[in-house]
C-alpha cells in the first residue's frame, strides 16, 4: 500500500512501502518506506483533537529548526521532511493535514520502568530538550491548547464540575473533592512566580511521560524525544513534575490497591540527577528551587483533572472501565501525599 500523500514529500527516492505503525490512539501513523530502503514516519494529524493543526505544526517546524541549526544530530532530535514545495506539512485536498519525520533506527521505548538508570536516561532526554531550546524565544510560539498548565485555572473547572454534579456522583467522593480544595492555596504558587517575572516562559513539551523518549535498542542510552504535538510556551519545572508525577511511582496510574502506590524518592533523585546534569546550567536558581513544586503541582493538578472528568461523567478522558478515572485521581492523591511526607528530601541540597 502506498498513501499518495506520500508523494508530495521530499523523500531520498520514490516510496515503494506503506503500513500502519505503532500503538497511538490519536493520529494515523505509518511507517513508509522508499526505493533505497530509507524509512519515515508519515503521519495524518487528527483534528478532532487538535482543532488548530496549522499553528501545532508551526510550533514543530520552529522547534525542529531551531535543533537544526545547532547541529543537533537526527538521532537526537526529530527530523521534519519538507514537501517537494518546501513547506513544513501537507494540507491535501480534503483538507487533511499530513508530515513525515525521519525514522530513528535501532530505537526502542518503554511503558513504564522500575529501572532508575532507565528513569535517569528519560531525565536526561527531556534536560537535552530544555537546553537544545534555552534560548528559543518561547512566546513565539501558540499555546495551542490555552491555560493547559494555568492550575487556578483548573481549580475554578473542578468547582463547576462539583457544584454541576451532572452525575449524581459528588456524594461518593467528598473525601477527594476535600483533598483537592484543601491544596488549593498552594495552586497558584508557579503561576504567581511566571506572573511577577521570577519565572520565565520556556519552550516546554507538555507530555513528559516515559514512551515519549526513544532509547538506543542495544545500550538503552536516551537518544531523544518524541510527540511533539503538544510543544508550547510553559514552564520548565512543569514538565519536570509531570515526569516525575508519572514516573516515580511504584504502580500503574490506574491502580486500584492504594497499598501498592507509592511515591519513590529513589527513582525521584534520579531523575533529577539526570534532569539537571544536563540542563541544570540552562536553568535559573528559581527554576531549580521549585521542581519539587513542579512535581507536586503536576500531580496534584492531573489528580483533579481525573476527578473533575469522573464527576462529568468521564467525557475527556478514555476509560475502559467503570470508575477508572476515579481510581486515576486516587493514585495521584496518594502520590501527593508521599511527595508531602518527604517534602524537605525533594530539595535539591
Amino acid at each position: 500500500m502506498i498513501i499518495t500523500q506520500a508523494y508530495e514529500f521530499a523523500l531520498e527516492n520514490e516510496p515503494i512501502f506503506c503500513t500502519r505503525y505503532g500503538n497511538g490512539h490519536i493520529n494515523e501513523t505509518y511507517l513508509l518506506v522508499d526505493a533505497n530502503a530509507r524509512q519515515y514516519i508519515l503521519q495524518k494529524i487528527n483534528q478532532f483533537v487538535f482543532k488548530n493543526p496549522e499553528s501545532l505544526m508551526r510550533n514543530i517546524v520552529d522547534v525542529t529548526k531551531h535543533q537544526s541549526q545547532k547541529g543537533i544530530s537526527h538521532r537526537e532530535a526529530m527530523t521534519l521532511i519538507p514537501t517537494k514545495a518546501g513547506e513544513g506539512w501537507l494540507l491535501d485536498a480534503e483538507g487533511e493535514f499530513w508530515r513525515v519525520y525521519e525514522f530513528i533506527n535501532d530505537s526502542i521505548f518503554f511503558e513504564t520502568t522500575d529501572s532508575a538508570e532507565i528513569f535517569r536516561e528519560s531525565a536526561l532526554a527531556f534536560g537535552n530538550f530544555q537546553r537544545q531550546l534555552a534560548d528559543f524565544p518561547a512566546h513565539t510560539l501558540s499555546e495551542t491548547i490555552p491555560r493547559f498548565h494555568d492550575t487556578p485555572n483548573r481549580y475554578q473547572n473542578f468547582r463547576a464540575a462539583v457544584l454541576a454534579d451532572s452525575h449524581g456522583r459528588v456524594k461518593e467522593v467528598q473525601r477527594e473533592i476535600d483533598f483537592v480544595l484543601e491544596r488549593e492555596p498552594f495552586a497558584g504558587t508557579l503561576m504567581d512566580l511566571l506572573d511577577k517575572g521570577d519565572m520565565p516562559l520556556r519552550v516546554t513539551h507538555n507530555d513528559t511521560k516515559l514512551n515519549n523518549v526513544l532509547f538506543d535498542r542495544r545500550t538503552h542510552k536516551a537518544l531523544c524525544v518524541i510527540d511533539l504535538d503538544t510543544v508550547m510556551p510553559g514552564l520548565a519545572v512543569n514538565d519536570f513534575g509531570d515526569s516525575i508525577r508519572f514516573g516515580a511511582t511504584t504502580a500503574a496510574e490506574d491502580e486500584r490497591d492504594l497499598s501498592k502506590v507509592n511515591f519513590s524518592l529513589p527513582l525521584y533523585e534520579a531523575y533529577m540527577d539526570g534532569f539537571l546534569h544536563v540542563c541544570g546550567d540552562s536553568l535559573t536558581a528559581c527554576e531549580i528551587e521549585h521542581l519539587p513544586h513542579g512535581a507536586k503541582m503536576m500531580t496534584l493538578e492531573c489528580g483533579m483533572r481525573f476527578l473533575a472528568d469522573y464527576l462529568s461523567g468521564d467525557i475527556y478522558f478514555n476509560i475502559k472501565r467503570e470508575g477508572q478515572n476515579l481510581d486515576r485521581s486516587r493514585t495521584q492523591f496518594k502520590l501527593v501525599e508521599g511527595m508531602e511526607e518527604c517534602w524537605e528530601k525533594l530539595f535539591r541540597k
